[in-house]
Formats: C-alpha cells, structure tokens, sequence
C-alpha cells in the first residue's frame, strides 16, 4: 500500500485482521453493551453474543462509534505519518451515526476525506479492501481518484443476507413474536437486501439453510450479473460446515476464483443471530 493514504472503516466492516494488516487499514471501534458492560466490537470472538442470549434471553446492544472513538483514530494516524490522507469509508449513514461522529472529528481537518459506503459487514470489507487494491495497482493516485474510486464500487455492490434464527429479530424489535414462531415453523427465512444503505426484505425463502445458501449463491450472482473474480460470503457464529461447504461449493461451480469467507464481529452478530449466511459480490463493470 501507498503510504501517501491511509485507509479507514469501523469495525464493523468485519475486515479480517490479515487483511487490514495487509493493507494498513486502520479500524475504529464499534461499540456492543451486555447488561451494563460496554465492550469495543472486535475486541471479543462474536461467539459470545449467542452465549449472552442463550444464558439472560436478552439481546446485547450495539451503538455507533463516537466522535472520541473517531478522534483518537485520526490523531494517532497524522501524529505517525503527518502528510498522509485519510480516507475514511463509512458504514452505511443509513443505519447508524457513526458517519455523523466522523463529521464531528474530522472538523478542521482537510486531511479526511469521507465517503458513505452505504454497506455494513462484508458489503463495507469488499468496497475498503477493493479501493486498497486498487491503489496499489495506482500508487500514482490522490485520494481524490481514490474517493471517486470507492464510490464507483459503491454503486457496483451488491448484498443479502439470510437470518437463520429469527428470534434475535424479535428481541431486537424487527420482526413481530408471531412473525418469528411461524417463520420457525414453517422455515420461513427473509432474504435482507442492503440497498441505498438501508437493511431491506426482499423476498421470503421458504426451507433449510442447508438447501437455501447454495441456491442464494447461484441465484444472486446470476440476478444481479455479480463478476466471477470474487465472491464474499458471510458466515456468523454457528453456521454449519456442511453449509460452509455446499455454498463454496456452488460458488466454484459458478467459476469464483477467489471466495473470502468474513466472519461476523459483535454488531453484526447481535443483529443477524446465529447461523446466518449471506453474499457479496461486485456487479459487472458496464463501462469496461
């Protein structure tokens, strides 16, 4: 990576520590609160949400990055390297004030430069981990081509997610208790879409994660005419290696060189449950 820009995301981004440390990504914490303990997303293994729910029945809380979280980030990076950019590549505005607390930070500062990525998880990973690539192919860039970049994969980005358990988006208040003893009657699972930032359901899916994530992996990257270079898969606690398997399996068979796996952080953990699976791929670049 260039030294001139340095690159900057949330936890929640769920970069996977040999990338970010591949890439000099630096990471601003997120925050999950159990009962009255406050902990920074990603400073605890994500297994430790469900083991909470399964013991209390409660569901931990998650809240954004503060403008301090923010600040101590951006110091210690222009303090390090005093002429580099920073450009920060946010979690989604949509879902969360962390872009807000970075406004907040970087007041006075024409050093950052921020983009809205409109993504959270693995859909955030692939636009921060793209741009990084990116400029190391063009150490020539400034972090305006970066910026502009980054925005042109935010608009190429696609992903979804399959819940498995829908008992965490009852405590969490997304879905009715009604809505979550039937769907676990009945294997009724939603497909959630990000789009324009915001968690949406598309679609309801009907049968077993063990049959559904192969078909979610051959059937988004068809519809949505996903590039075959990379697919990113998202897995959360608990997800069974026999579906682990059969949807890298389904994704070689599409032509994938190259599947990267991103295993859920706190934040993400508390809002998906257990045993979610989800997809993230790059539509095909029409201007190529």
């Amino acid at each position: 990576m260039p030294d001139n820009i340095i690159l900057v995301a949330e936890t929640g981004a769920d970069i996977p520590h040999e990338m970010a440390e591949r890439y000099r990504i630096r990471t601003v914490p997120m925050h999950v609160t159990f009962g009255s303990a406050v902990k920074e997303d990603g400073a605890f293994p994500s297994e430790e949400i469900c083991r909470y729910y399964d013991e209390t029945g409660d569901l931990p809380k998650t809240s954004c990055s503060t403008p301090e979280d923010f600040t101590r980030v951006f110091d210690a990076i222009h303090e390090e390297q005093p002429e580099a950019q920073i450009l920060y590549l946010a979690y989604s505005s949509a879902t969360t004030g962390s872009y807000q607390s970075a406004q907040i930070a970087a007041e006075g500062r024409d050093y950052v430069t921020s983009v809205d990525t409109k993504f959270a998880s693995a859909g955030q990973c692939a636009v921060v981990v793209s741009v990084a690539r990116m400029l190391e192919a063009h150490p020539e860039w400034g972090v305006k081509e970066a910026a502009t970049a980054a925005e042109k994969l935010v608009s190429r980005c696609r992903m979804c997610f399959i819940p498995n358990d829908l008992k965490y988006l009852r405590a969490g208040g997304r879905v009715s208790n009604t809505a979550a003893l039937f769907g676990g009657l009945l294997n009724i699972h939603p497909l959630i879409e990000m789009l324009d930032g915001k968690l949406i359901p598309t679609k309801k899916l009907r049968g077993k994660m063990r049959t559904l994530a192969p078909k979610l992996v051959r059937d988004y990257a068809l519809d949505n005419d996903l590039d075959r270079e990379e697919l990113w898969l998202i897995r959360t606690p608990r997800l069974p290696e026999t579906i682990i398997d059969s949807a890298e399996e389904a994704a070689r068979a599409l032509g994938y060189r190259t599947i990267t796996w991103i295993r859920t952080g706190g934040v993400i953990t508390t809002h998906g449950g257990p045993g979610a699976f989800g997809v993230v791929g790059l539509a095909a670049d029409s201007s190529l």
